[in-house]
């Protein structure tokens, strides 16, 4: 779209910050914490990906579009960020999967985007200064004005999201693994083995259920305020803990709900807030990170094992909080030598603050999927000792 046909917009930071650029998708003014992704491919799996809710994304990647949308790289049913901001746009996309622009699906879900700004600038500040709330406007255009409005914007800090992108209903997961989004074909499970897992969505990755399915295993999703007996009533192989938005330790439900689980002595895996809130469950606290993890090649990994992975967080969990008699440290992240991931030692417990089911990728991780139906495997085999 040429420069003189687009709608001028302005993106103000809290701090009093303020870009001037042009609009994309929607009209109006929106607010949200103002993060940046450094993936390179995989836009469309940000922008549905139900962690982002509540924050306007930064992408680092120079231009946005080229491959258009398809409805089948869709994590959740509609995109869920406040907002995008992107250096450059595509409107005519060339991909023969493609069956919409990025601009027309986001107008579409009433989604704004701005773009023609410094993403470099922006990405650095937000580097050296920290995440901080924003708004961007195509109404508003005066900055002290839309500044004033944006004071009123809840922080991050404390902010429970959850209820905003967990399912309402009970459901099973009924899509299989299609040549399309495999990549890693084989698997230990046999045809004769089903393992029954129930998913405690937070706001959970469609990805993640596929990854569930192709190793052998009946998901079903519940909401993320199920009670213990009702989770229990399923006789679960396991329990998944899924991936969120907002700030875990805000998600007391939750936490009490991993508590209650914690005596089936059934094993749990948790992704993401679902491993934060595993962590939360066993005494643990959380806290939160300057500018947080978002991009595609976070080295994680311990002693001298590297596994390249996909992040997308902007909470951790202290390491001195830790009840080091029960809980052990599997993975760092190696950048910030964060905890990415935590087993019990007595119990069948693990999680990892990365995502091993990422799509488009990288696949390092997905290793662990086998390792939670191994888990329920010989979960089977053995007597259960008695109730903590």
């Amino acid at each position: 779209m040429p420069l003189a046909a687009a709608q001028p917009a302005l993106l103000v930071l809290i701090d009093g910050t303020v870009y001037r650029g042009w609009s994309f998708g929607a009209s109006g003014t929106t607010m949200g914490e103002v993060v940046f992704n450094t993936g390179i491919t995989g836009y469309q799996e940000v922008l549905t990906d139900p962690s982002y809710c509540g924050q306007i994304v930064t992408f680092t990647y120079p231009e946005l579009g080229n491959t258009g949308v398809t409805p089948e790289d869709e994590e959740s049913s509609r995109p869920q960020v406040r907002g995008a901001i992107v250096r450059n746009i595509c409107y005519k996309p060339s991909n023969w999967r493609s069956t919409q622009s990025l601009p027309d699906y986001l107008k579409q879900h009433n989604i704004l985007g701005l773009y023609g700004i410094d993403t470099r600038s922006l990405t650095r500040k937000i580097r050296s200064v920290g995440a901080m709330n924003g708004a961007i406007s195509t109404e508003i255009l005066d900055p002290v004005e839309l500044l004033s409005k944006l004071q009123d914007a809840p922080s991050m800090a404390g902010l429970n999201l959850v209820q905003e992108v967990t399912t309402h209903e009970i459901y099973e997961w009924a899509e299989t693994t299609t040549d399309a989004w495999e990549f890693n074909p084989t698997t230990t499970t046999t045809p004769e083995e089903s393992f029954t897992v129930v998913a405690i969505d937070f706001g959970i990755k469609r990805n993640i259920l596929r990854r569930l399915a192709h190793y052998g295993c009946r998901v079903i999703v519940v909401p993320a305020n199920t009670p213990v007996k009702d989770i229990l009533q399923y006789e679960p192989d396991g329990i998944f803990l899924s991936n969120g938005p907002g700030d875990p330790a805000a998600v007391t439900e939750g936490i009490e709900i991993a508590r209650g689980l914690l005596a089936a002595q059934k094993p749990m895996f948790g992704i993401c807030m679902g491993h934060q809130i595993l962590g939360l469950s066993l005494g643990a606290e959380t806290f939160k990170l300057k500018f947080g993890h978002r991009g595609l090649n976070q080295p994680a990994g311990l002693k001298q094992r590297v596994e390249i992975t996909s992040q997308n967080h902007g909470f951790a969990i202290s390491e001195e909080s830790l009840p080091n008699a029960e809980v052990e440290i599997t993975h760092l992240n190696l950048n910030d030598r964060t905890i990415a991931g935590l087993r019990h030692k007595t119990l069948p417990l693990f999680s990892v603050q990365y995502h091993p089911e990422a799509s488009p990728g990288p696949h390092d991780a997905d290793y662990l999927f086998e390792q939670f139906v191994q888990t329920m495997r010989e979960h089977r085999q053995k007597p259960v000792s008695p109730a903590l």
